[in-house]
């Protein structure tokens, strides 16, 4: 009897958690989660920000509204969807990248910062090279892109540590 009632408080224990866990609020989030990555070590940021930038670069390309939306965090999807493809967005159909390289990933903070140079061409005009500074912080248990601004940092010199801001 006293087995039966330890299995029973056990499972009611279970099944109270679950609801949590699968939404990614609760104490079982890193065990069941949406695809959450693993617990980042100290030095994986620079290199999950730099993949999920190139991953957005390579979108932006290839013209690949589906792809660079997935590189977003999620508050910034709904606005992405309304100006990827509009007359200024990345995803417009007069421009195309031609070139595109990170050109400095540091920290900012929890967040990293990652400076590109960005080539795009408008149909019939000129080449032109822009700087574009994205911030990609940890939300909801994986890397994506917070934030997107003209500009960037100026490259570290080789061989010295990249500066923290």
């Amino acid at each position: 009897m006293i087995g039966v009632r330890r299995r029973v408080v056990g499972m009611v224990a279970v099944l109270a958690v679950t609801p949590l866990a699968l939404t990614g609020c609760g104490p079982l989030d890193g065990i069941v989660g949406q695809g959450a990555e693993p617990t980042p070590t100290p030095d994986e940021g620079p290199q999950r920000a730099r993949e999920r930038v190139q991953a957005y670069l390579d979108a932006m390309k290839a013209k690949s509204v589906a792809d660079g939306r997935e590189q977003l965090c999620e508050p910034l999807r709904e606005s992405f969807d309304q100006a990827a493809t509009g007359p200024n967005g990345d995803f417009a159909k007069h421009f195309s990248v031609t070139a595109a390289t990170i050109t400095d990933v540091r920290a900012n903070g929890a967040d990293q910062d990652v400076s590109t140079s960005i080539t795009v061409k408008a149909t019939g005009g000129k080449a032109v090279p822009t700087k574009v500074l994205f911030t990609v912080a940890r939300a909801g248990g994986q890397w994506c892109i917070a934030k997107e601004a003209v500009g960037g940092h100026t490259p570290a010199p080789s061989g010295s540590p990249t500066p923290a801001t």
